[in-house]
């Protein structure tokens, strides 16, 4: 793959071009020193995959991964001194359409590098994502439906996303009002490095509580789980979320597509299902199991994705009731959950 750098550090740019260098699969296609002029280069120049630094001076990797998303896209990965130091930065890039971070190797004295096989490690999986049909082989499951582990009626809403999801989901879950008698499950795309911290993210965004989903936990109203493994998140019949790494071919982790096909064997009551922006297919089949099942599907639309490949799977597949604009999904969530509340009828004592 043809691979372009954008760091300010000369001493960094070694490191990340001795990397790619050790892989003779791939090669430079470009340098460039911030993030404006990584800008103008991605027009002229579009690569296979942009290593993208974040601290930079004219302009930084966050406002270069808007621009280059928006303007000439290609797949970026966020490569920064230190990942877990600049959290809230990799998030707003990952928000842009940024698809992981690693990171920066590490050029010894001796000319040793450190931390070189972690980048390539995400190199290739961002290869196999950008290279080929991310539709895994992912079976429909056959599942008893049962209500006994609820009291009663609960309302579930379950949100997938990838390129450009962490914007979306932040946007969508502060405006869910405080009170709405739902329950909500995340599906992003994100590493598992990452997870803990995502959840935290989003968590001082809204009034919702937004925690990693742990093996055993259950959907609670008020509650948003994050699926927060390298697994994929599952619901079994007990209506306990925990974890599965089948199937193993799936380049998307943890995945929508799972998801969704477990919730629409197992939840016995209807629900709200969103695929937001993001790469592949993946979600778009599991999307239409809920649709048939009564649910209310929505895909988010063209002009506010950061990419639009996982909702315009879904709407090709026909598994979608609403395409909505990102700034209207959290209202037809709201409106949908309290349509469906019980109506309590005043009696006169007259």
């Amino acid at each position: 793959m043809r691979i372009a750098i954008v760091n300010d550090l000369k001493m960094a740019v070694e490191a990340l071009r001795r990397t790619v260098a050790s892989c003779p699969e791939h090669t430079i296609a470009w340098i460039a020193f911030d993030g404006e002029e990584a800008v103008r280069k991605c027009e002229s120049d579009r690569p296979d995959i942009i290593l993208m630094d974040l601290i930079m001076p004219t302009m930084n990797g966050v406002d270069a991964t808007r621009q280059i998303m928006r303007h000439s896209p290609c797949a970026i990965l966020v490569v920064t001194a230190t990942v877990e130091g600049n959290v809230s930065l990799v998030f707003e890039a990952m928000g842009h359409g940024a698809l992981d971070a690693v990171n920066t190797p590490i050029l010894g004295k001796d000319g040793s590098l450190h931390g070189a096989k972690d980048l390539l490690a995400k190199i290739e999986n961002i290869g196999h994502l950008i290279g080929r049909n991310a539709a895994s082989r992912i079976t429909t499951l056959h599942a008893p439906v049962t209500g006994s582990h609820l009291k009663q009626r609960m309302h579930l809403v379950v949100l997938g996303a990838s390129t450009g999801g962490p914007t979306a989901l932040a946007e969508i879950l502060t405006q869910i009002p405080e009170g709405l008698p739902a329950a909500f499950v995340l599906v992003q795309h994100v590493d598992v490095q990452f997870a803990a911290d995502f959840a935290k993210w989003l968590d001082g965004r809204t009034h919702l509580r937004v925690r990693p989903a742990v093996p055993g936990c259950r959907p609670e109203p008020g509650t948003a789980w994050l699926a927060a493994t390298n697994d994929h998140l599952i619901m079994a019949p007990d209506l306990t979320l925990n974890y599965c790494p089948d199937p193993a071919d799936c380049f998307f982790r943890p995945s929508v597509d799972v998801f969704f096909k477990h919730v629409a064997a197992c939840w016995p009551y209807t629900g709200v299902a969103a695929l937001l922006t993001g790469m592949g297919r993946d979600g778009a089949g599991g999307l239409l199991l809920l649709r048939k099942s009564g649910w209310l599907t929505i895909a988010q639309d063209e002009p506010t994705s950061v990419v639009y490949g996982m909702p315009k799977a879904a709407k090709d597949l026909d598994a979608v009731d609403q395409v909505l604009p990102l700034p209207r999904i959290a209202s037809a969530i709201t409106d949908h959950v309290r349509d469906q509340l019980p109506v309590r009828v005043k009696v006169s004592t007259q």
